[in-house]
């Protein structure tokens, strides 16, 4: 049994309603869908959690959310608290992109960079959010954030007339938990992408149990989580799900080809789903339905063509 149920991802989708973009599929081949929630508010697939957890806590304190984040998520977060009329203070990494940090700015958050990596960040988060009383928003561990996250999964089922295979990349995998329990009723398979140098969810699989990994490689400040989610990890052992891991290289490519092909603005960890379509990391059998989520595009423009 998970915290996390279908009924759940269904109330989350009720409860964002008007809220959050229903993002749209693009078919780039017969039986190809890129699911584009890097269109979504904030530019990534994390608002839907940030309201969900909000929303579901009732009434907010004076002093408002927190989060520790890589960048999307407080972007998130942050987008979440200014619509609902709260104070949101984001702690980041120093590894953050200036693009999410600029991000983060115009939406009126309070931000403190500090820390190498994102758990250090969180650390940092944890520590005031235990002296200021403000609703903490975890950016994957949550069963609120969770299911909402899984509204994308409703989304592609009914979006695409249902699917064989969703592939989506994962950190600390909220969010491919959330696709796994969102589209349990039609039951496809789920393809968890991981770079090989973060590899949070295949390492826990070996160990039976979520264990800390060292985090590095180009998508590091949005998938580096060192280690999976304790929901995740229960959600994602299924035998729904099939780990696959892909190289920075893979990434680097698949990021210039959907802007290439198809004029898709990704970031790295956008773009991890697609690599592993693109590197054979993962091979679709002849008439197989795939859905692939495009998660994130706060990059800057200017870099697309460049690693």
């Amino acid at each position: 049994m998970t915290d996390v149920a279908y009924e759940d991802v269904l109330a989350a989708a009720g409860r964002i309603s008007g809220l959050v973009l229903r993002t749209p599929v693009l078919e780039i081949s017969p039986g190809l869908f890129l699911k584009l929630e890097l269109l979504q508010h904030s530019g990534s697939f994390k608002v839907r959690g940030a309201f969900n957890r909000m929303l579901s806590a009732g009434s907010l304190p004076d002093s408002g959310v927190i989060a520790a984040s890589g960048g999307n998520h407080g972007l998130a977060v942050a987008y979440a608290a200014k619509a609902l009329g709260v104070r949101a203070e984001i702690f980041v990494p120093e590894v953050t992109s200036p693009v999410k940090v600029a991000g983060l700015r115009a939406l009126g958050a309070h931000i403190t960079q500090t820390g190498a990596i994102y758990s250090e960040a969180a650390e940092a988060a944890a520590k005031r959010a235990a002296e200021t009383g403000a609703l903490s928003v975890h950016a994957y561990d949550q069963a609120e954030v969770v299911a909402g996250q899984g509204t994308t999964g409703l989304e592609i089922m009914e979006q695409t007339g249902g699917v064989d295979t969703v592939v989506v990349a994962v950190g600390g995998g909220g969010f491919a938990g959330g696709i796994t329990v969102g589209t349990s009723a039609g039951s496809p398979r789920i393809v968890a992408v991981e770079p090989e140098r973060i590899p949070t969810l295949r390492e826990a699989l070996q160990a039976g149990r979520p264990v800390p990994v060292e985090v590095g490689g180009v998508a590091a400040d949005a998938l580096g989580a060192t280690r999976i989610g304790g929901l995740a990890f229960e959600i994602l052992s299924g035998p729904r799900v099939e780990s696959v891991l892909v190289s920075d290289e893979a990434i680097v490519a698949a990021r210039r080809t959907l802007w290439e092909r198809h004029r898709v603005v990704a970031e790295h960890a956008g773009a991890a789903a697609y690599a592993a379509l693109l590197s054979g990391a993962y091979v679709a059998e002849p008439g197989e339905r795939v859905a692939v989520v495009v998660c994130g595009s706060n990059t800057d423009p200017a870099a697309l063509s460049t690693p």
